[in-house]
């Protein structure tokens, strides 16, 4: 595309939007103007148009309407088996971190922690969030049977790093969200240390209809935090948090819904939490995950002017109506990307990799946002393979 600061001036250049001569032909004597000169000028015009066109291979710049919004894929290589992964970007030449679901080999199923030091592009592990020595025994305690920890949330606030956590075993809601905390991420730090503060949530059968995971935390304009969570049962929830302890402001407080699927087994899980200009955008992924190439998991979005709700998607369904605006599935290799979470920006998933045998894969994306406001997580050339297949 040529740089529009050595482009011509559109309104120098003629082109059908330029009225050029403007002047119906029975009012041209009273003008002042000959029908005649008149005519030979378009018949100047429509020449230079098709020369242009000619030149151009179709529509000139200025003419063409604006490229639609795209994602970019920051195609990260590495180390990238992060299931579930909370994604923080660090400042301006500090490193980024992932944080996943844990995998039952290592560190007593923590939650496993990446690290880039080149914005995103390259990924290595370097551990996990506890060992035996400081792992959190009553989580063990609460939900029998727990192998490893699931779908962590990471958010920094007032200088201190709090790192949310789920306890739970598959088919079950005897589920718990817990909370450790730090006061920097960087392992190298003589400082950092992880620091287990407890229970911040639950879930019980047959006493809650919904299951305590998948925690996402967003604190508002006035100070105030909140965590969104659930999978399957009675949908995506709403709490509210207090800080500093970062736990909830009333335990005994009914949870608000926020999002639902219509009828059983209710797939939808992993909500996140984003406030932009004026909106609170709730992500979240449904459909079923976990099954490799086969999965089904896909995202999607509403948004609220609260930050509880109603979240409603474009066409005005509200998602505790099985509502909820497309962001993200299966295209060509990559399978049931979900999972998400968002920072500076920058969409984390995971997905399935067809090309590799369903080996479970990080995700980056730089979001883009429409005129309206909406987000947008596709690519352009996954645009036009969509265009093209339609």
């Amino acid at each position: 595309m040529p740089d529009v600061t050595d482009a011509p001036d559109p309104s120098r250049v003629p082109g059908p939007h330029v009225a050029v001569d403007a002047v119906p032909v029975a009012d041209a004597t009273a003008s002042g103007r000959s029908p005649r000169r008149r005519g030979r000028r378009l018949a100047v015009v429509a020449a230079v148009l098709v020369v242009v066109l000619a030149a151009g291979g179709g529509l000139a710049w200025w003419l063409r309407p604006d490229p639609a919004p795209a994602a970019v894929d920051l195609e990260p290589t590495g180390d990238l088996r992060a299931h579930d992964p909370a994604l923080v970007v660090g400042d301006e030449g500090e490193p980024w971190y992932v944080f996943n679901t844990g995998d039952v080999r290592e560190g007593l199923g923590s939650p496993q922690i990446r690290r880039s030091t080149d914005e995103g592009r390259t990924w290595e592990a370097i551990g996990t969030v506890w060992d035996a020595s400081t792992r959190p025994d009553w989580a063990y305690e609460a939900v029998p049977g727990v192998q490893n920890f699931w779908a962590p949330e990471v958010l920094h606030h007032d200088g201190t790093w709090y790192l949310y956590y789920s306890a739970s075993t598959f088919g079950s809601n005897r589920s718990v969200i817990g909370l450790t905390t730090n006061t920097t991420l960087d392992p190298d730090d003589p400082d950092y240390a992880w620091v287990d503060q407890g229970l911040v949530w639950g879930s019980e059968p047959g006493e809650t209809d919904y299951n305590a995971i998948d925690p996402g935390v967003l604190v508002d304009d006035d100070g105030r935090g909140w965590m969104a969570f659930g999978s399957f049962w009675g949908g995506i929830q709403l709490v509210e948090l207090t800080f500093p302890s970062g736990k909830a402001a009333d335990p005994e407080a009914e949870p608000v819904t926020l999002a639902s699927r219509t009828g059983a087994p209710n797939p939808i899980e992993a909500p996140y939490l984003v406030h932009r200009d004026g909106w609170y955008y709730l992500f979240f992924s449904r459909d079923f995950c976990c099954r490799g190439t086969d999965s089904t998991y896909n995202m999607a979005v509403g948004r609220s002017r609260t930050v509880t709700g109603p979240y409603l998607d474009r066409s005005g369904t509200d998602l505790v109506d099985d509502g909820g605006e497309p962001l993200l599935a299966t295209t060509g290799d990559m399978v049931g990307p979900g999972g998400q979470s968002v920072s500076g920006g920058i969409l984390a998933f995971h997905w399935y990799d067809a090309a590799a045998g369903g080996e479970i894969t990080l995700g980056l994306r730089e979001l883009a946002w429409d005129d309206e406001g909406w987000p947008v997580a596709t690519t352009a050339p996954e645009q036009a393979a969509a265009a093209a297949g339609s």
